[in-house]
């Protein structure tokens, strides 16, 4: 089992804070959704200027950067807000080649009030200049069950419109189950064949927090999390197992010193 963390969790982590603690934990990665309060990596020294440094720590440690988490959205409402998603993919899409990094995670975005297949002709067009740069570099997309596309048959309607082994799924387990009303088996059962990567959290309803759950550590909230656990392992998945400890959106969580370790125990308690 493949474990790694994002870097949401621990906003206030340098680099070698994270690699210590996912060398000490025994963790196989970091997934990097911001740094140091830069949500683009890409601007920042450590993945510009000294990106060679950072390989050689990243090497010396042996640990891999198994996806950076863009904020790229596939549906978008302008052509301007398009070119710029177009060019951070780009700038990921680099570092994916010198990281040797297979993934990309993006989203699907928020429709609003237009009609979703109008948003999914939007979005088949865009994927197109999208899969093209994939395809440049050899790296695949992998769009995350999220936000207006959390739904599998949604999910499920982007890849067919795709029609790209460069266009894979990013299972967040716990979006399904408590936003859409998924069972694991209905998620697994449309788009199995698809997902590369999953993301790990937990969750309780509650009606104190405006998104109707309150995220906690694993094991304690009512997300089946063994149950997914199974259904992966039955099902011959050899990706990630990344923890998304949503530190960054949400500050009152446990840090990431506790959340970290309890993750890596957690997951190999139920191997």
């Amino acid at each position: 089992m493949k474990l790694a963390f994002t870097t949401l969790g621990c906003p206030q982590w340098d680099l070698d804070t994270m690699i210590n603690y996912a060398v000490e934990n025994g963790f196989q990665g970091i997934d990097f959704r911001g740094f140091q309060g830069e949500m683009d990596i890409f601007r920042t020294p450590a993945f510009s200027s000294q990106r060679e440094e950072t390989k050689q720590k990243f090497n010396h440690a042996g640990l891999e950067i198994p996806c950076f988490s863009s904020s790229v959205r596939l549906y978008t409402k302008s052509a301007e807000q398009f070119q710029t998603y177009l060019n951070e993919l780009k700038e990921y899409a680099k570092l994916c080649h010198f990281f040797q990094t297979p993934y990309i995670r993006v989203f699907g975005g928020i429709i609003g009030d237009i009609a979703r297949e109008q948003a999914l002709d939007r979005l088949e067009r865009n994927l197109k200049e999208m899969l093209a740069i994939a395809e440049e570099y050899q790296v695949t997309l992998l769009l995350e069950t999220h936000d207006d596309w959390t739904a599998c048959g949604y999910v499920e309607e982007v890849l067919q419109r795709a029609r790209s082994p460069y266009l894979q799924v990013l299972w967040d387990v716990h979006h399904p189950y408590r936003i859409a009303g998924e069972t694991p088996e209905q998620t697994w059962e449309t788009l199995g064949g698809h997902i590369r990567y999953t993301h790990w959290k937990d969750s309780y309803k509650s009606s104190n927090n405006e998104k109707g759950y309150q995220l906690c550590l694993m094991g304690e909230g009512d997300v089946p999390l063994q149950r997914i656990f199974q259904l992966l392992q039955t099902k011959g998945f050899d990706g990630y197992y990344t923890l998304e400890w949503e530190k960054v959106w949400w500050p009152d969580i446990e840090e990431p010193e506790v959340a970290l370790p309890q993750y890596a125990a957690f997951m190999r308690e139920m191997e």
